[in-house]
């Protein structure tokens, strides 16, 4: 792994942390804004792992047991032993889960899709799945999911016409009425740091991220989506698969045993996401945009795990071996079958308590751990501006209208 970085750069981090966390986290209190809620008839969602409903596992291959084991019973097709933050959400709604745009079998898109995918980027990846070369990532980059929306739009209204699927359609005005949710980027950086790509470098590239992921919410918008709600990306530097590509030097470990360069990086790209998110508010000001600071309340899972009711943070639930007890190694990872010392083991089972675990795999948390994260965004604390998911709708102005200003409490 190169050198990481300089002083300079950690410094300048520095200040991107309190950038990004200088706006005031209010309680919403006020009957007002439960009165003026959003009724989002359905959810399109972009991203990667963290928000994959079915998509990878559908196109490239299964997500194997324990995958599912805690909620659905079964492997589902999401890398969790349960449900993901954008299920918490579409219960929110009372919507039914999102649908895989990928899976062919049993699926209703009559509320919404998803179009995320494991192993997706926003920008074209260098080494794309299947692969005999080590890791690689989706060919579903952002680029394509955004197409596969587009040809999803104008396909869907013609079955609704003349199709006997067309119950399983969405409404033709749904398009407008929905909640757009993003939550990708983070594996364009595990990609460049898996590369060995020196982090300066990997720095100087953020700018085209953010300008990549610009332009595709600007399509949508174009193409009549209204209310976005878009998550910024997790403290890399807290994965246990970070941690066999780190270099273990005590120096570059927070208070929390995460590796600082790594997440100094992810914070960056999120100063830079929260900027372009604002410049988006300023072109288009007949949507909403919404950022959500996940970043934060993930990183709390790992700094004080106990305080929330969990324990070993930096330790996958479901693993294999590995470097200083983390219980992850490539050679046998959750739910596959691989070689240890010349055995032959498949891992097939799980920590004795999920529920109070943060990671279940060494890269994507636990239902418990998602469950967290969705009850802290739903409070309006962790986003700008500061509402929940059912006021998305709501512009900065129309929130201003509804008396924000006197009607909550800053805490």
């Amino acid at each position: 792994m190169q050198q990481l970085p300089s002083n300079s750069i950690s410094l300048f981090c520095f200040f991107c942390m309190l950038l990004s966390s200088s706006y005031a986290k209010p309680r919403i209190s006020s009957p007002a804004f439960a009165a003026n809620s959003c009724n989002f008839p359905a959810i399109f969602n972009f991203g990667d792992s963290n928000s994959d409903t079915g998509g990878i596992s559908a196109a490239l291959y299964p997500i194997n047991w324990p995958y599912g084991q805690t909620y659905f019973h079964m492997p589902a097709g999401r890398f969790s032993d349960g449900r993901l933050i954008i299920d918490f959400i579409a219960e929110s709604f009372g919507l039914p889960y999102l649908s895989a745009y990928l899976d062919s079998v049993g699926t209703n898109f009559s509320h919404g899709a998803n179009f995320a995918t494991g192993g997706s980027t926003i920008r074209v990846p260098d080494r794309i799945l299947p692969t005999n070369e080590g890791f690689g990532f989706s060919p579903f980059y952002l680029d394509i999911q955004l197409s596969q929306f587009m040809l999803f739009k104008s396909r869907s209204q013609m079955i609704r016409q003349r199709g006997i699927y067309a119950s399983l359609m969405p409404q033709e005005e749904y398009f407008s009425q929905a909640l757009y949710t993003f939550d990708i980027g983070q594996n364009d950086f595990t990609a460049d740091l898996f590369a060995d790509m020196p982090i300066e470098k990997i720095y100087a590239s953020v700018p085209d991220v953010i300008n990549s992921f610009a332009y595709n919410v600007k399509s949508i918008y174009n193409s009549g989506g209204r209310s976005f709600w878009i998550h910024n990306t997790g403290p890399l530097g807290c994965y246990a698969f970070v941690f066999l590509y780190s270099p273990s030097a005590p120096a570059l470990k927070d208070s929390a045993g995460c590796v600082k360069p790594y997440n100094e990086l992810a914070q960056y790209f999120n100063l830079k996401l929260k900027e372009a998110v604002v410049q988006l508010r300023k072109a288009f000001p007949s949507a909403a945009f919404t950022y959500v600071d996940v970043y934060s309340i993930k990183y709390s899972l790992f700094k004080e795990p106990e305080k929330y009711g969990f324990e070993l943070p930096l330790v996958a639930c479901c693993g294999y071996g590995g470097i200083d007890k983390y219980n992850f190694s490539l050679n046998a990872v959750c739910g596959a079958s691989g070689l240890v010392n010349g055995t032959k083991i498949v891992v097939d089972s799980s920590c004795d308590r999920p529920s109070a675990r943060v990671s279940w795999d060494g890269v994507h948390f636990t239902e418990a751990a998602n469950k967290f994260i969705f009850d802290q965004i739903s409070t309006g604390d962790f986003s700008d501006p500061p509402i929940p998911p059912n006021m998305a709708c709501h512009r900065e102005g129309q929130l201003k209208a509804l008396g924000q200003n006197a009607l909550v409490n800053i805490s």
